[in-house]
């Protein structure tokens, strides 16, 4: 699922850099690993639990952003007959923790890794996450193995999930790949990533599910101002998206078979919530007939066009309703599925920066082997959501924040300008208060007039204020 993605590049001196590491401080953010944690990341790095399969054999490759080294996934693609086998590694992090240890006791206070437009605060030390649990390319790594085989529409026939030893032969990224898929130059099991994605793609559309292709946002420094960029995503990106779905949508069934497992769930949008996006659409000049679909629209849009870019980013606020749900001997619980999803799913491809994915992992290889669950995955399953929230909570905090400080810099020498913009939401109680996307830069921000503010309507407004030392943006109708 997506999330807010903004990235700043500059030198680490530059003010808006300087302002980054003073809200870490702000936040309260975990800071440095103790150095317990740190000599028992040492001594796992050495000596981590090896499994008994070997699949050195098997070509996997990772898909990734040119700069990442965390590396949670492998794969590798197939054709099987008339259909295909998808081989899907995920870094087996379980290898490396012991229960109640150092690490798993900071892991579990950490929650999940936090993304800083200058960098991240990761969940596990970066000896582990960007090294030796890491699918670094050319290096036998303990893995959980998920071997899916599909029919020709692409979908799932059998699953298998078990422990191996693979060893990735490249480090792809996404434009690389999308290169040389489009100009017919790509391998074999790179090439089958458009086919099983697209097939993948088809069958979400079958079941109701949406995927929202939300674009990156990159401020860049030149001469001491800051430039707002946009990265729309590439189909690759797509795809890539599609084989994590289809083993999250595979551990669920695994887990749901078992009778005991954590799910994560979303409930269906409340009418409210989908009425405002329709006065956003409306605001963004973007046609939404209403007898079109929520989920047709998003897939109607073009996220290289700002207005549409802009819409995309306001449909993540019907993800808000997400969180997980464990169950236990069989009692499933009254909401099963996700909606976006629109399928029972879980949590399982990134255990090295997400705490829950460890935990489902070890469910699944029990499930499928037909062995209990480890006791250290029970004790600490009920407690689980609410850890998971909290890191959550704290996670959307950080963006918040972010986006609201690179948003001021990005303004602060551009009060008294005018823009053109929509307002796309008014305070019902305070119809002079209300909310106002830019035409460009596209920024999103909050408005006082003196009269009721015309919701939908395109409006000229006047920065009033943006203030990096306290982030906040205003505006007030011009």
């Amino acid at each position: 699922m997506p999330r807010r993605h903004i990235r700043v590049t500059g030198a680490p001196e530059a003010p808006l850099r300087a302002a980054l590491t003073t809200l870490r401080t702000e936040l309260g953010v975990p800071g440095s690993f103790p150095p317990e944690v740190l000599a028992e990341a040492e001594r796992a790095a050495k000596a981590p639990a090896l499994p008994p399969s070997d699949a050195t054999d098997i070509p996997f490759f990772t898909l990734d952003p040119p700069t990442s080294t965390d590396l949670d996934q492998a794969m590798h693609l197939s054709r099987q007959g008339t259909g295909y086998r998808v081989r899907y590694a995920i870094a087996d992090v379980a290898a490396f923790v012991v229960p109640s240890g150092a690490l798993d006791q900071e892991a579990q206070r950490r929650v999940t890794t936090l993304y800083f437009p200058d960098g991240k605060v990761p969940l596990h030390p970066e000896l582990l996450s960007e090294g030796a649990a890491s699918l670094l390319p050319n290096q036998d790594r303990p893995a959980v193995l998920w071997t899916i085989d599909l029919d020709g529409d692409g979908r799932t026939l059998s699953v298998d999930v078990r422990r191996a030893l693979v060893r990735s032969r490249a480090k792809l990224d996404y434009a690389g790949v999308q290169k040389q898929i489009d100009e017919g130059t790509a391998e074999e099991s790179p090439a089958l990533l458009k086919t099983v994605g697209e097939l993948r793609e088809r069958l979400e559309v079958e079941r109701g599910g949406i995927s929202l292709n939300v674009p990156e946002q990159e401020i860049v420094e030149r001469d001491h101002a800051y430039e707002l960029a946009f990265r729309a995503p590439l189909p690759a990106d797509g795809w890539n998206s599609q084989i994590s779905l289809l083993a999250g949508m595979a551990a669920a069934d695994l887990m749901v078979a078992a009778g005991t497992g954590i799910l994560r769930t979303l409930p269906a949008a409340p009418d409210g919530a989908v009425g405002r996006l329709r006065r956003t659409a409306h605001a963004l000049r973007i046609d939404w007939p209403h007898h079109v679909s929520y989920a047709e629209l998003v897939r109607s849009l073009d996220p290289h066009r700002p207005n549409h870019a802009a819409f995309l980013q306001e449909c993540t606020t019907l993800l808000r309703g997400a969180g997980y749900t464990v169950f236990r001997d069989g009692t499933l619980p009254d909401i099963t599925t996700h909606s976006a999803v629109a399928a029972p799913y879980a949590h399982c491809t990134a255990p090295l920066r997400r705490l829950a994915d460890r935990h489902t992992s070890e469910i699944c290889l029990a499930a499928a082997a037909g062995r209990p669950i480890p006791d250290w995955v029970l004790m600490v399953l009920d407690a689980l959501p609410a850890r998971m929230a909290e890191g959550t909570r704290r996670a959307g905090t950080v963006e918040r924040a972010c986006v609201d400080l690179v948003e001021a810099a990005l303004l602060k020498d551009r009060v008294g300008e005018v823009f053109d913009g929509w307002v796309v939401e008014v305070e019902e109680r305070q119809p002079a208060l209300g909310t106002v996307q830019l035409e460009s830069p596209a920024i999103i921000g909050r408005i006082e007039g003196t009269d009721a503010l015309p919701l939908g309507e395109r409006i000229r407004v006047r920065l009033t204020q943006a203030d990096p030392e306290g982030p906040k943006v205003r505006f007030e109708p011009a």
